[in-house]
């Protein structure tokens, strides 16, 4: 009887360990270090730095760059970052990406662990030269750097000669969508230093108020008054009525004042809260505030923003392959492919947007419904994973795109400091076009930009690691923010943070 009792007691306790690792089975087995590329994403941005670098710069290739930048103008425009693989800082992308940044942090810095601090100053990197940039009321200084000249030379920031033309916006020369994006990039800052830094918090909330009045009141497209300067790279393609309700979304969420709220039901029509465009990116934020905005309904339970809803899952659905009404195209190996230049920007923001539309829908308890098709928040992580996968190896080459993650990534990026030998294994200078010879040549970079995601394969997943290939071969900012949240996703529920 007593050995029965013990067979029994056993099979009790082993259908009780087995019931129990089927309920805590989050923690599957993983694709990837998504920890480890969440780490290098983050000290991608260290590379990217302007200015003064501190002594707990990782990146120590890296050395001080553009100390006189603002200076012809007698200004203070030191800091801030370069957009990519170039010497230039542009201060629509930066401000996008120092969003981008903000937003990752907001919806999942929670989940980042020791990533937090790294993150955040990441962040603060951005807003303390968009503090310099934005100084003087109605004014915002949004380039540093002739594009043209900096692009006719392949040299070392450290190195940097060409002019360091300093271009404005103004009341005469309006710039509505950098000035709207500033106002969103400092605005959803000061709700990540909220409490961790009341002081700083405030002062970039108190510009954020301004700087949008700016971008609202004194309307017109920087891409015409500075056309010459800042077309064709960053010229603004979709006008500037996506970057105002996308400013005055993050605007009512940090202020919580009716002021932005009733800009918004009274606007959002007007500035396009309802177009059906399915890129998200620098340029076009049409997507991002619908997400946004979407959460002001689905978990704060505003009525008067019921619309943004089904603006939001209209975006969503265009991503879902096999939906009725999907429109986005992938590549044989699975990527989302949107175009050719720099096609990477999309997929991790659309990967940002699906973790997040599916954090707010479960939060909710609600779904997305695709022309009959219903699509729940797990469906929307399995494709913004699958995603990221690709990104990191899971994909036809069998190559991670994230430079200095997994055991084969792209060598050859197209980023002068990482082509050209370091400050400290050739302390004499490189000059303007001695660098193309290396540029042109076959020889792997030397020194590695850990973290930095290039602009990835073909719509053949094709790629052929070539430095001259800046639409395959780049890294950008605007590429790895997004990223940061996706990853920082995906590492918590692997069980990695």
């Amino acid at each position: 009887m007593a050995a029965f009792l013990h067979h029994l007691l056993f099979l009790t306790f082993l259908s009780a360990a087995t019931t129990t690792t089927a309920a805590f089975r989050p923690h599957r087995v993983a694709s990837h270090n998504y920890k480890d590329a969440l780490t290098k994403s983050l000290i991608f941005f260290e590379g990217q730095r302007s200015g003064r670098l501190p002594p707990n710069q990782r990146i120590t290739w890296r050395k001080n760059s553009g100390l006189s930048d603002g200076a012809v103008m007698k200004v203070d425009l030191v800091g801030g970052y370069y957009d990519a693989g170039d010497n230039i800082k542009f201060g629509f992308p930066m401000a996008f990406t120092t969003t981008m940044l903000s937003w990752s942090v907001l919806e999942f810095g929670g989940l980042m662990k020791g990533e937090l601090g790294n993150a955040k100053e990441a962040i603060r990197w951005g807003t303390d030269y968009l503090l310099k940039a934005t100084a003087q009321p109605d004014v915002i200084y949004v380039q540093v750097g002739d594009a043209t000249k900096d692009h006719a030379c392949w040299e070392r920031p450290e190195d940097m000669d060409t002019p360091r033309t300093v271009l404005k916006i103004d009341r005469n020369t309006p710039g509505t969508e950098v000035a709207a994006e500033t106002a969103a990039a400092l605005a959803s800052a000061s709700l990540v230093f909220r409490k961790s830094d009341r002081t700083y918090s405030k002062l970039l909330l108190k510009r954020a108020i301004r700087v949008f009045e700016f971008a609202d009141k004194y309307r017109g497209s920087y891409s015409n008054g500075l056309k010459k300067f800042v077309c064709p790279y960053y010229c603004s393609y979709s006008g500037y009525e996506d970057e105002l309700l996308w400013g005055a979304a993050w605007l009512h969420k940090a202020t919580r004042s009716p002021k932005y709220l009733n800009y918004i039901q009274t606007n959002g029509q007007n500035l396009g809260g309802g177009e059906t465009d399915n890129t998200f990116g620098w340029d076009n934020k049409h997507a991002g505030a619908r997400i946004l905005l979407s959460k002001t309904f689905l978990v704060q339970k505003l009525q008067s923003l019921h619309d943004y809803k089904g603006h939001a899952d209209n975006f969503i659905c265009s991503l879902i392959p096999g939906a009725p009404i999907s429109q986005s195209e992938y590549t044989p190996g699975g990527l989302l492919f949107k175009m050719d230049d720099s096609n990477m920007q999309y997929v991790t923001s659309a990967s940002f947007l699906l973790v997040t539309y599916a954090k707010y829908l479960t939060q909710a308890k609600k779904v997305v419904n695709c022309g009959g098709s219903i699509v729940t928040p797990k469906r929307l992580r399995s494709i913004a994973k699958k995603q990221v996968d690709y990104l990191l190896g899971s994909n036809p080459l069998r190559m991670s795109y994230m430079v200095g993650y997994g055991p084969r990534y792209p060598r050859r990026i197209h980023h002068r400091g990482s082509s050209l030998p370091s400050i400290s294994a050739h302390p004499a200078k490189i000059e303007c076009g001695s660098g193309f010879t290396i540029m042109h040549s076959e020889i792997p970079n030397p020194n590695i930009l850990t973290g930095a995601v290039v602009g990835g394969p073909d719509e053949k997943d094709h790629f052929p690691d070539e430095r001259s290939d800046y639409f395959q071969s780049e890294p950008a900012t605007y590429i790895n923010a997004p990223l940061v949240g996706a990853l920082s996703y995906l590492a918590h529920s692997f069980g990695q943070l």
